[in-house]
């Protein structure tokens, strides 16, 4: 295992540092466009495939994300049996399927099902993503490397959107699920022609009953990376709630519909900025009291936000800057908790990262469609949300270091 800081040279043969880490980016984008790029084109698919109601339209993205997170669960134990690379080729040619047949959808039904389809294809990026990175690296070069992605990946949310609605302003909505699949075949192409195979030989885990439910006992049992885990899972919830309500809000709370891609790049823009910053510093600060801090921070605004809101105060502009606020705190703790969650996990990261993709995605799914159908024309049920999250990952973060905060919990 590579220890030593990510060389100049980069981590394979024909493969440098920046492209790694801008190829692991690619990965991870395909997610973030998968959810972002279409949600400025909700009204149109709700009113082409007969969509009720607003709220019934947020089953685009959460059929989506259902089929992302329940998926992970399979990919794990492939890629330890048989390799990183070869089923990430074979989960980026789902997702490719998955975009064609969005693309065609004619019924509501149909677009739930190439969703789903197309989740589930994502979902190998996601867990092959973060194995290949903890079989190149580990610790804090792990986050570092997760962090320098993030940036990239992150960089996604802020042009999704613009990239949807420029679409839907030249071309029919459908064009964006078709610009899905021919990116899909694109990182493909990238990955078959560069990427090595990054699974040590002696890593290696049969596809066996008693060594799978070895490696799945080992992910729920190991206090750190089970409290990281569910941390992570509340804090992706409070995100999720405002994907999918956000292009509503701005229609109906704000009225100011033409200004949503604005103020979500922006949002999205403090999120890329913090991950930066969490890549220049985490080495020198620590996993811990760089993610600590920014938990203690997220809960400060997300509790003042639930203030102005209660009081009725609430304005778009309050609440673009609680946002941003907000998110910049998520910025600085998603990598580190990621990142300290599959760190003692080393020798079954696949399964982990499975496991852990599969709680954190099905839960924050979850958790943000609760959040998201119950938005009644206010900002206050995502405000709220995001406060109960953020709560609730203190308190993960508190039992999975029993108690302390800033430093590494002792080890008898």
């Amino acid at each position: 295992m590579t220890t030593a800081s990510p060389p100049a040279t980069g981590p394979y043969p024909g493969l440098g540092f920046r492209s790694f880490v801008a190829m692991i980016a690619a990965l991870m984008a395909a997610n973030a466009l998968a959810i972002d790029s279409m949600l400025p084109a909700l009204p149109e698919i709700g009113e082409a495939l007969g969509i009720g109601t607003a709220n019934d339209r947020q089953w685009v993205v959460t059929s989506y994300l259902l089929g992302f997170g329940a998926s992970q669960l399979i990919y794990g134990p492939l890629a330890d049996r048989f390799g990183r690379k070869r089923i990430l080729l074979m989960g980026l040619a789902i997702y490719v399927i998955g975009s064609l047949g969005a693309t065609l959808a004619t019924s509501f039904d149909a677009m739930m099902v190439a969703r789903v389809v197309q989740g589930v294809g994502a979902a190998a990026t996601r867990v092959l993503a973060v194995s290949i990175v903890r079989d190149t690296y580990s610790g804090r070069q792990m986050a570092r490397v997760m962090s320098l992605a993030f940036i990239v990946f992150l960089a996604v949310p802020i042009l999704a959107p613009s990239i949807g609605q420029v679409i839907i302003l030249v071309a029919p909505w459908r064009w964006i699920f078709a610009l899905l699949g021919l990116f899909g075949v694109a990182v493909a192409l990238w990955v078959a022609r560069k990427l090595p195979e990054t699974l040590h030989p002696e890593d290696r885990t049969p596809i066996a009953l008693a060594p799978m439910v070895k490696a799945f006992a080992t992910c729920l049992t190991t206090r750190l990376s089970v409290g990281y885990m569910l941390a992570m899972t509340f804090v992706i919830g409070s995100l999720f709630g405002f994907i999918n309500a956000a292009q509503q809000l701005f229609e109906v709370t704000f009225r100011a519909e033409e200004l949503f891609t604005i103020i979500f790049a922006v949002i999205a823009g403090f999120m890329a900025v913090a991950s930066f910053l969490n890549s220049r510093i985490v080495e020198r600060f620590g996993m811990r009291r760089v993610s600590h801090t920014a938990l203690l921070g997220y809960l400060a605004a997300t509790l003042a936000h639930g203030a102005v809101a209660l009081a009725g105060h609430e304005t778009m502009v309050t609440f673009a800057l609680f946002q941003c606020a907000t998110m910049f705190c998520f910025g600085l703790m998603a990598s580190n908790f990621g990142a300290m969650a599959m760190d003692p996990l080393g020798h079954v990261a696949g399964t982990a990262s499975s496991v852990q993709g599969f709680v954190s995605t099905v839960g924050g799914a979850l958790i943000g469609f609760f959040i998201g159908q119950h938005f009644d024309g206010t900002a206050l049920p995502i405000v709220l949300g995001f406060g109960g999250c953020g709560l609730a990952a203190l308190a993960m973060v508190l039992i999975a270091e029993k108690g302390r905060l800033f430093r590494p919990t002792r080890v008898a």
